[in-house]
């Protein structure tokens, strides 16, 4: 039935779709774009949805990986270890993508109420991760974002030494370990990314600051991956282009150009902010948050640890039909996979 035909009295025509790609209001005719100008004009000088649009294409190398490492011994139902901080909220959709991919899933919540409590908390999650195939830091906003920018209550955790003898313990069984938006601003924070080692983080480290728009992001970004080096990545081939959902407020990822082009290298960066040509870009349109080459994802040298701003996890079939594309990236499954030797 065409609109011309809707005649039923709850019904109110608001207007006809044809094949002209203009809008007409009031016998007034403008593009798509120029309506989004309008819309955005009066308060863009304030609150700016992207800056920087005046910024061309990159060119970076992708990193394709022949063979990538594996487990000594197979698991067929690894276990995942989530903890919980204050704040956080990403640990459900976590969870389900985890369990759907053949994994066992335990979601531990983290508790600071008193000094007690964060000391039983360290005994308790240090003996879970010991005992995981694969930790995974999810998304937050993890005790607002305090002290002094996010992630900072987690790595301070991570880094306790307690708590990352035990993720040594769990790397060197052949463990995995992915951070997600607050977490991985948490494997930024701590050193853990992209050294795979807290000792090793200084002053000039890699780091995650705030958003060129200086506030909060709510987009679809297009992500290329750039290396498929990590065991998260194992399914998909460089220049592979998926649509995230993306969330946060400190993302910008910010790093000097001697470790950027080591990180380039070893195939570290995994994936990168793109236009719609697949080309990085720092056009605020597309690099969403201004990060340094574009870059949205690392990993360790060795690729066993992954850290990303899109939250892959939040995609289900029947979400984002007005995104073209492919919206799944499915890295869980990727994970699982690695201790099946698929």
């Amino acid at each position: 039935m065409s609109a011309n035909e809707i005649t039923h009295p709850a019904f109110t025509l608001l207007g006809t779709t044809t094949s002209d790609s203009r809008i007409s209001i009031n016998d007034i005719w403008m593009s798509v774009d120029e309506a989004v100008e309008a819309w955005c004009e009066r308060y863009d000088a304030i609150y700016p949805i992207a800056v920087n649009k005046d910024k061309g294409k990159l060119t970076t190398p992708q990193f394709t990986c022949e063979q990538r490492v594996s487990p000594k011994q197979t698991v067929e139902k690894p276990k995942v270890i989530i903890p919980v901080f204050p704040g956080q909220n990403c640990e459900y959709d976590t969870k389900q993508q985890f369990e759907r991919a053949g994994a066992e899933v335990e979601i531990y919540v983290f508790k600071n109420l008193h000094v007690q409590a964060i000391e039983q908390s360290i005994e308790e999650l240090s003996e879970k991760i010991r005992d995981a195939q694969i930790l995974s830091l999810v998304g937050g906003f993890s005790s607002g974002d305090e002290p002094d920018g996010s992630g900072k209550f987690i790595a301070n955790i991570l880094q306790n030494e307690k708590v990352n003898k035990a993720i040594q313990t769990l790397l060197s069984n052949d463990g995995l370990i992915l951070g997600i938006c607050n977490g991985f601003q948490a494997l930024i924070k701590s050193g853990l990314l992209p050294y795979g080692d807290i000792t090793k983080l200084h002053a000039s480290s890699p780091t995650l600051f705030r958003n060129d728009i200086n506030r909060h992001v709510s987009h679809i970004a297009r992500l290329k991956v750039a290396s498929n080096k990590s065991p998260w990545l194992s399914a998909y081939q460089p220049g592979a282009i998926h649509n995230v959902a993306m969330s946060h407020g400190e993302g910008k990822f910010v790093c000097d150009d001697e470790t950027v082009r080591k990180l380039f290298e070893n195939g570290q960066v995994a994936t990168q902010y793109v236009d719609m040509d697949d080309d990085p870009t720092m056009n605020g349109v597309y690099n969403i948050n201004g990060s340094t080459m574009a870059i949205e994802g690392i990993t360790s040298e060795d690729g066993r640890i992954f850290g990303k701003m899109g939250h892959s996890e939040r995609y289900e079939d029947g979400l984002f039909k007005n995104i073209d594309g492919e919206k799944m990236q499915n890295i869980f499954e990727n994970g699982v996979n690695y201790f099946k030797n698929r």
